[in-house]
């Protein structure tokens, strides 16, 4: 009880600092005009993005791979009064892709603000089944098109001082049960865009870069695969979406949501590892996971 009590006293602490020490204050007219680019744009944070930059009137290019769903997102994204919208579908399997969509902002916009890569690869939610080539393939799409985008955008984003928000989760920061495939294509995009970041700092290049680190969120998909073996609530998409936007806007290092679900895990590895891995195995109800064929 006693580590307990100290791990909650600390928490608590930093906890007070984070909200104290934040004085940057966004404003909805910081991205009009911007010219964005949002990646697995059809559903879910992705869609919810979208509608945040162009109700905030962004030239807004989204893509993914279904046509019909980007259809209907660049529709309401007309309606909430983006200052222009264009898509571009395609599987981010294929880096050739990857670089079409820079270069076709390019084309449109002329220039570029911010890069918001979201988009990912199927996987399954279930223990590791020992198949390393599906590790691979979604090592393509989560990660390799994430850098293969960046180089592209980078002379872009250097004429504007822009910003790249990489959204990852908290199963790239913490080691997490059923999501190996996962988990090791977000702790590689920690990897690579932190490190990629102090680079910058010594070149002094003036892009920013953001990265995102969610908790469960109820998305289509994390919902269809968790419900039932996670036992917290999803928080909702649409506010998670939005606390991206504003962290990449204001140029944040890292952005965490749900906070406390976030953040918290990460002081109490630091500290307590063996607490955390107690805690986040009390977490899931491995009893109600679907049977592998």
């Amino acid at each position: 009880m006693a580590i307990i009590k100290v791990i909650v006293a600390f928490t608590g602490i930093c906890l007070a600092f984070y909200f104290y020490s934040g004085t940057d204050v966004f404003e909805d007219d910081m991205l009009k005009g911007k010219k964005v680019i949002v990646t697995g744009a059809s559903s879910g944070i992705g869609e919810q993005m979208a509608y945040h930059v162009a109700r905030m009137g962004s030239h807004v290019l989204v893509t993914a791979r279904t046509v019909d769903k980007l259809e209907k997102v660049v529709a309401q994204c007309k309606q909430l009064g983006a200052a222009s919208v264009h898509y571009i579908a395609g599987n981010m399997n294929n880096m050739t892709f990857a670089k079409q969509v820079v270069h076709e902002a390019e084309k449109i916009f002329g220039g570029l603000d911010m890069l918001i890569l979201n988009h990912i690869g199927w996987t399954y939610f279930n223990y590791f089944d020992g198949n390393v080539d599906h590790i691979r393939d979604l090592l393509e799409i989560n990660v390799l098109s994430y850098a293969t985008m960046t180089v592209a955008a980078l002379p872009m984003l250097k004429k504007s001082n822009g910003n790249i928000v990489v959204v990852s989760s908290i199963a790239g920061k913490v080691p997490s049960p059923l999501s190996v495939p996962y988990s090791t294509t977000k702790f590689a995009l920690d990897g690579f865009f932190s490190s990629l970041r102090i680079e910058f700092v010594q070149q002094k290049i003036d892009v920013s870069i953001t990265l995102c680190v969610i908790s469960y969120i109820d998305t289509d998909s994390a919902v269809k695969s968790v419900s039932g073996v996670i036992t917290q609530p999803p928080a909702p998409k649409k506010e998670c979406a939005l606390e991206i936007i504003k962290g990449g806007a204001l140029r944040k290092r890292e952005v965490y949501y749900l906070y406390r679900a976030a953040k918290i895990p990460l002081l109490i590895r630091d500290w307590a590892p063996e607490f955390l891995e107690y805690l986040t195995l009390k977490n899931y109800d491995v009893k109600n996971l679907p049977k592998k064929e």
